[in-house]
């Protein structure tokens, strides 16, 4: 049975010193199947995101499943620190409880446990200590292991943080440009209305920065993933999908000078959603509704012509352009059915009211927004 204890204790601190290892250390993707992380992360998003689906209220429901991410992230560290605290209770127990315990109390595994724990937060009481030279070594071994643990995981966090903060900030540059909810139409509409194809051509540029950094990122740490934007109309996979809606329209259907740059985000941007699918071993699925079907597309290039935005239309722009969509939209339906981030509107019924002309109050005044300084598109309106 010593033996045993031995054994499983370590093969339990093996397991856990890897799984951190992968996860708070490794830089890139680790792509086998049987992982404690993925397995945890697993088995604890199903069901919260079984609970989120029966609330009604949209904003209700973002606001529980944006504890997600930050409570699952502290959990998965307590259950490393547990698992790691009782395989060393199981080494202790394995050599014998090798332990000097208090007057008149005989060691046993709970003693081992509680030495322990004591020895792995390093709080040092020495009410009970390790009695021969093997134990004093695993005793050791544990202090210098807890500390280094401990360590890793607090220095994890700010760059966790860190990569989210870079993560929001586009996002919520996206607001002015494409409104909230952001869509294709608004972000190409109002570059249009303002003459500003050029600046859009930089901004591009900007996002294909953001669909790497966000590659990077949220490959080696997939728990990003679950942390919710700001506002309840805002996502990563919302920003990144309008940003594919807005390059495949430019690709497809244009031939000035934003073309080639559309092309270059467009190929980062795909590549970032198809191997954030991978992550999260989601296959690519249709949509249950066509989010643009050829009457509404019809429509849409309508509107940016009118807009001013200089388009070139023919049967193989359009076959080009469902061949675009076909290459990123399964992925991004596959996501967001998984992740519970609703895709964005191409286009919508009613005038997006963005974000910046809200408060908790309500919504502006006509005459608080036009005394202020004027937006890009309000200047030629």
């Amino acid at each position: 049975m010593g033996a045993l204890g031995t054994l499983g204790g370590l093969l339990i601190l093996c397991t856990i010193l890897w799984d951190a290892f992968e996860t708070v250390i490794l830089p890139r993707r680790v792509t086998r199947r049987i992982r404690l992380a993925s397995t945890f992360y697993r088995s604890t998003w199903l069901p919260w995101r079984a609970v989120a689906r029966r609330i009604g209220s949209t904003k209700r429901r973002e606001a529980y499943l944006s504890y997600y991410g930050p409570l699952s992230l502290l959990a998965l560290f307590a259950v490393w620190f547990v698992s790691l605290v009782f395989a060393f209770a199981l080494l202790h127990w394995g050599i014998g409880s090798a332990l000097n315990a208090r007057p008149n109390e005989t060691p046993s595994f709970e003693t081992d446990l509680y030495m322990s724990g004591t020895t792995f937060f390093t709080l040092g009481l020495g009410d009970v200590t390790p009695r021969t030279p093997l134990a004093r070594v695993i005793t050791v071994m544990e202090a210098g292991m807890g500390f280094a643990f401990l360590a890793i995981v607090i220095s994890y966090l700010p760059v966790l943080y860190g990569a989210f903060s870079r993560r929001e900030v586009n996002i919520s540059l996206l607001d002015a440009r494409a409104g909230s909810p952001p869509s294709a139409l608004e972000l190409l509409q109002r570059h249009a209305q303002s003459h500003t194809l050029r600046q859009l051509g930089q901004y591009l540029g900007d996002w294909e920065s953001w669909a790497a950094e966000l590659m990077e990122s949220h490959l080696s740490y997939p728990v990003l993933c679950f942390f919710r934007s700001l506002h309840n109309n805002q996502s990563w996979l919302a920003a990144l999908t309008t940003v594919l809606d807005a390059c495949a329209l430019i690709v497809a259907y244009t031939a000035g000078e934003c073309r080639w740059q559309a092309r270059l985000t467009f190929a980062i941007s795909r590549h970032a959603l198809v191997d954030l699918a991978q992550v999260f071993r989601v296959p690519p699925s249709p949509a249950a509704a066509d989010r643009l079907p050829p009457r509404d597309r019809d429509h849409l290039l309508e509107l940016l012509g009118v807009a001013g935005l200089p388009l070139v239309r023919s049967d193989q722009a359009d076959e080009k352009f469902e061949h675009l969509r076909q290459m990123y939209e399964p992925f991004a339906y596959g996501l967001g059915q998984r992740l519970v981030l609703p895709l964005p509107a191409w286009f919508t019924a009613v005038e997006p009211v963005d974000n910046w002309r809200t408060s908790a109050w309500g919504r502006s005044s006509p005459e608080l927004i036009t005394s202020g300084p004027a937006l890009p598109d309000e200047e030629h309106s």
